[in-house]
């Protein structure tokens, strides 16, 4: 008999045919990515019910604890020792902060994970988070490419190809290399994704080659740089920007579309990218730039799989981000749009986007490609 212990001394019968039900199209109020668990006894009386959301980048909240707001969660690790420092809630308020205290976008997320944890800790687990990005990218670009990425697609590694090119051939004539670099890497971290590899959630799963990719390239280009220092000044920059979307709008494909991973991703490798040389303003103007030419993507995946044209976009996006940096880093840091106002415009674009472009599959690309 198939069940569920509850405890050590207690058993339900369980049997998911019957006892999982999948409402395909039908979302709880509070976000898509809904499941409700709810307890019977044996007359179908109601004994208990409570709803979790998967709301993006890795996060699940209970139901009575949902919200976008909070800097950290009191259920986390080291949640009950006290506040950050510096809270911010806005990058308004994060620029204003940066300026007062004559601090980086980095320095202000390091003082607030002090109130959490070492300095030395910081920087460690900091190293082992890229440690794993960039692992991933050489086990993408080291993979069997004859054999086809896992789904009914059929769709074939290409990152080990482009890299065997970038680097027995050499630089070709008329190519920008440093994209062809970039969409390598990001590529590479999608097929691992793809194929059920290790990699970092950054923001979300299916958006995770962008950062490694434009660090990596990033740290190519300039070896002689501190790289942990620049390892950590990037990756808690682009943490900082993710903290911003997650708390206005949304990292999640299912409530925003494809604009709360790829586009959210690209901003804040934008904008850390930028803080690597320039001003914090730089670095924000860097972050707008980068989400205000994602409004509006959507999530439409043929067959449901993070494969196309997820993969590719990710390619697109650490290019995006390279070019938003360099162009934020041509001027002063002046322009018109802030970065609060592209990140509210996202949120509203997501509320007006139909479902079906949405990580449903019901629209776009998923219904026009014609599965055989």
């Amino acid at each position: 008999m198939q069940q569920i212990n509850l405890g050590q001394r207690h058993c339900v019968p369980f049997t998911p045919q019957n006892d999982l039900v999948l409402h395909k199209y039908k979302s709880l109020p509070l976000h898509p990515n809904g499941l409700r668990f709810t307890l019977l006894d044996r007359n179908s009386s109601l004994l208990f019910s409570r709803e979790y959301f998967s709301v993006g980048g890795g996060f699940v909240q209970p139901g009575d604890m949902y919200s976008h707001n909070a800097y950290f969660r009191k259920d986390e690790p080291g949640g009950e020792k006290g506040e950050p420092l510096l809270p911010f809630g806005n990058a308004a308020e994060l620029l204003r902060i940066c300026e007062e205290q004559d601090m980086s976008i980095a320095k202000v997320v390091f003082q607030n994970e002090l109130q959490w944890r070492e300095s030395s800790a910081i920087i460690d687990e900091t190293m082992k988070i890229w440690g794993v990005m960039e692992q991933c990218i050489e086990n993408g670009i080291r993979a069997d490419d004859s054999k086809p990425l896992p789904g009914i697609l059929n769709v074939k590694r290409r990152a080990p190809g482009l890299y065997r090119k970038l680097t027995e051939s050499g630089p070709r004539e008329g190519r920008i290399t440093g994209l062809d670099y970039l969409s390598c890497y990001a590529i590479a971290v999608n097929e691992e994704n793809a194929a059920g590899g290790r990699v970092v959630t950054a923001p979300t799963n299916g958006a995770a080659g962008i950062l490694p990719a434009v660090l990596k390239y990033y740290l190519q280009q300039n070896p002689t740089v501190d790289r942990t220092e620049a390892v950590v000044q990037f990756l808690h920059t682009a943490a900082a920007l993710g903290m911003l979307y997650k708390r206005g709008a949304s990292l999640s494909a299912a409530e925003v579309g494809c604009q709360g991973e790829i586009g959210v991703a690209s901003s804040m490798a934008a904008g850390a990218l930028a803080a690597l040389s320039g001003t914090v303003r730089q670095a924000e103007n860097a972050a707008e730039i980068a989400m205000e030419h994602s409004l509006g993507l959507t999530c439409d995946p043929i067959a449901g799989l993070v494969q196309i044209p997820c993969v590719e976009r990710n390619a697109v996006g650490a290019g995006k981000a390279w070019g938003a940096a360099q162009l934020a880093l041509e001027g002063d840091g002046t322009h018109l749009v802030s970065l609060d106002q592209v990140i509210e415009t996202m949120r509203q674009t997501g509320v007006d986007m139909q479902s079906k472009y949405k990580e449903t599959s019901q629209g776009g690309l998923a219904v026009n490609y014609i599965l055989c």
